[in-house]
């Protein structure tokens, strides 16, 4: 399998999908971690994936996204953007809406 052929499968494979910096209990940069914080505020399910692992996949994902930074979030295969975008549609209400929508959303006590 290509490394596109891996983004698109790793992308469709779950409904949240973030490309990060390190993994979410160890960010490797701050914009990670409160992308990482907004999204466990939510209680949302999301699968990680650490592109310092994979520079090969790092690479190609910006690219494939036409996006050049990271964290990148994608919900139901599309690109939602970075963290300054996950931020604002936090604190608007509009990352619940679309995780709820996604069914990415966990029972919360």
């Amino acid at each position: 399998m290509d490394v596109v052929e891996r983004i698109k499968s790793e992308i469709g494979a779950q409904p949240v999908v973030l490309f990060m910096k390190g993994t979410p209990d160890f960010p490797q940069c701050g914009f990670s971690a409160q992308t990482v914080a907004a999204l466990r505020a939510l209680g949302a399910d999301f699968k990680s994936i650490n592109i310092f692992e994979e520079p090969e996949l790092r690479e190609a994902l910006k690219r494939y996204s036409n996006w050049p930074t990271y964290p990148q979030l994608y919900v139901n295969g599309e690109l939602l953007g970075g963290c300054d975008i996950t931020l604002e549609m936090y604190h608007s209400g509009e990352l619940q809406k679309v995780l709820e929508g996604a069914g990415a959303l966990t029972a919360r006590a």
